[in-house]
């Protein structure tokens, strides 16, 4: 196999034969160390990475990858790569792959059920070693179906099955941390700003608000639960919607922060002040909501981690073996948008 890329320092290639002569070695020894086919005597691969380093030497992996069937490539399909959520997961997802020399391709679904499928299909097509799908609106089974093909890591759903590993944070006990807190200042008429329907993350963040609710022996009030879409956008449209019914509240919990920067400053233009008028709490705590005016109290959940977490266990199903990756718990960051409610 000859693998090639434009030397600058000459305008001929530099080919593996040339590292090669360089190495004092076959060019079968140089492919054995860059294919990880063999194991290799120290000396003679020193001697490889020694000329790899002299000759700036890069190996062409399109043309290894039609030899081996390994592209060192990791699909990842996510929702919004402009969220301050996805950004900070697909960081993790670049970090935990760095050590194996798998580099991720980023597509997007736009929280659209019909565009992950095709989103998916894309990945495939482009033979990539594994995927990582980061809380997708994809069914069951055709996550299950493209475990036929590769590795496949999803989050935020408990889903076994061959080839195919799930991580679940629990997002039930992250509104209940928020709701229990916004209860534990004298709150009883508490908002919920909901996020996308039929998602298993806002569902759970739904359902811990109500066992909150439950366990503090307060009846929630329906007509409070209003529907958003995980957008600051989604965020002002609800809290609009939410003061035009003229049902009465003094707190409001948000499915996420970008919903709840969205409620902060439709509750502004609407005259309530934060947190004098209306407490307020976000989930997710991402790096903005600390500088937010006044900083945004929020559950912590850990982003990052599920990112890191999810690469490296995607590199074991492949055969890469990688440092395992503890997730820590959800907590709340209490800050200055919450205060007890005096009637």
């Amino acid at each position: 196999m000859t693998t090639t890329i434009a030397s600058p320092s000459s305008s001929e290639p530099v080919t593996l034969l040339d590292v090669a002569r360089v190495a004092g070695v076959s060019p079968s020894t140089v492919s054995r160390i860059l294919n990880g086919t063999a194991r290799v005597a120290p000396a003679k691969r020193e001697a490889v990475e020694a000329a790899i380093t002299q000759l700036k030497f890069r190996p062409n992996i399109f043309a290894r990858s039609l030899k081996t069937g390994i592209t060192m490539t990791v699909g990842v399909l996510t929702q919004s790569i402009e969220s301050q959520f996805y950004s900070r997961a697909l960081k993790g997802i670049e970090v935990g792959l760095e050590a194996s020399g798998h580099s991720p391709i980023i597509v997007s679904g736009h929280w659209n059920a019909q565009t992950d499928v095709a989103s998916l299909k894309l990945l495939t097509s482009r033979r990539v070693d594994g995927v990582i799908i980061l809380t997708s609106d994809i069914a069951d089974e055709d996550v299950l179906d493209v475990a036929k093909q590769q590795p496949v890591v999803i989050t935020e759903r408990d889903l076994e099955g061959p080839n195919l590993r799930s991580i679940h944070v629990d997002q039930k006990f992250g509104g209940y941390l928020a709701t229990r807190h916004l209860l534990a200042l004298g709150h009883t008429r508490i908002a919920h700003i909901a996020g996308v329907e039929n998602r298993a993350d806002a569902q759970g963040r739904y359902l811990g608000y109500l066992e909150a609710h439950a366990e503090a022996g307060v009846e929630p009030d329906p007509r409070l639960l209003v529907r958003g879409n995980f957008t600051d956008k989604g965020g002002h449209a609800a809290v609009q919607r939410l003061i035009e019914s003229g049902v009465s509240f003094t707190a409001i919990f948000c499915a996420n922060d970008d919903t709840a920067l969205g409620a902060r400053l439709a509750l502004y233009q609407r005259g309530l002040r934060v947190p004098e008028d209306v407490s307020l709490v976000g989930f997710d705590d991402m790096p903005t909501s600390s500088f937010m005016t006044p900083p945004l109290t929020s559950v912590r959940q850990p982003v990052y981690e599920v990112g890191l977490y999810a690469a490296r266990m995607l590199l074991d199903m492949m055969g890469y073996p990688a440092e395992a990756v503890q997730l820590p718990p959800l907590e709340l960051m209490v800050r200055e948008t919450t205060r007890k409610w005096q009637a």
